[in-house]
């Protein structure tokens, strides 16, 4: 029987005296797109965080990739996961071309002077890029290029050590129509692979979840508030309760929409 690539077991997380998570029971398998909905504050991003071995549970296992958090090499483990987010794109290196960007991904770093890469790396570097749309800003510096790029760049990073896991963490918070359209459609080709390995995103609207979503957990205040295969459970009602605000939902050639009642 094949493990689970991610497992959250009665997980709690507790900042000072702030609960942020409370008794997450969770599980991610092989060829699953999972979205994650909640409102603001509701611990989305403090999920992902502990998914991605950057945070510790006060309490619960978390089992990611067959390994249990707290029994494991997390620097090791982290290797093995793609990471991605709008909040990263601040901590790389203005100065760093965009190939250079994916290559760290390799050994999940910053800078790559920490580590030796060959011709071998950088191919693939590129041959990601490419896959990502963005081959033209291969050698161009991080700073030049736009949101919508960018994290198309860290997409490809997120693939280059070849993950058995990928989070996503609102990767597309502040990008424009566009870029959010060519970023939800690199989503879906990456989850439409057969190879591709499971996939987590983050997300509080509902017009950003990409058509190839299989499975949502919606939170609320740190809690689980529904949780399964999308087509059960993602609905006008669920939504509505767990953003507290009657809304509409519409489904259209596999995206979806909401609006508020009027």
């Amino acid at each position: 029987m094949v493990a689970p690539a991610l497992q959250f077991d009665d997980v709690t997380l507790v900042h000072d005296t702030t609960t942020i998570l409370s008794g997450i029971h969770w599980e991610v398998s092989t060829g699953q797109c999972w979205v994650v909905l909640g409102r603001n504050g509701s611990g989305k991003t403090s999920l992902l965080r502990v998914a991605a071995l950057y945070d510790h549970p006060s309490s619960g296992r978390v089992s990611v990739l067959g390994e249990t958090l707290g029994r494991t090499d997390v620097r090791r483990l982290r290797q093995r996961i793609g990471y991605v987010s709008a909040a990263f794109a601040d901590l790389v290196r203005p100065g760093l071309a965009a190939v250079e960007v994916v290559m760290c991904g390799r050994y999940a770093a910053l800078e790559p002077w920490w580590h030796t890469y060959d011709e071998v790396d950088r191919a693939r570097a590129e041959r990601l890029i490419e896959e990502m749309g963005v081959a033209d800003r291969a050698n161009h510096r991080f700073a030049t290029l736009s949101s919508g790029e960018r994290q198309r760049v860290l997409l490809a990073r997120a693939q280059m050590a070849e993950p058995g896991l990928i989070l996503a963490d609102e990767p597309n918070a502040g990008l424009d129509l566009g870029g959010r359209e060519e970023l939800l459609a690199q989503l879906d080709r990456l989850a439409a692979r057969e190879d591709a390995p499971p996939l987590v995103l983050v997300t509080h609207h509902v017009e950003e979840i990409p058509a190839g979503a299989t499975h949502v957990l919606a939170l609320r205040e740190g809690s689980v508030h529904a949780v399964g295969p999308i087509d059960e459970v993602l609905n006008a009602e669920m939504l509505s309760s767990c953003f507290d605000l009657p809304l509409r939902l519409r489904r259209d050639g596999g995206r979806w929409w909401a609006r508020a009642e009027r």
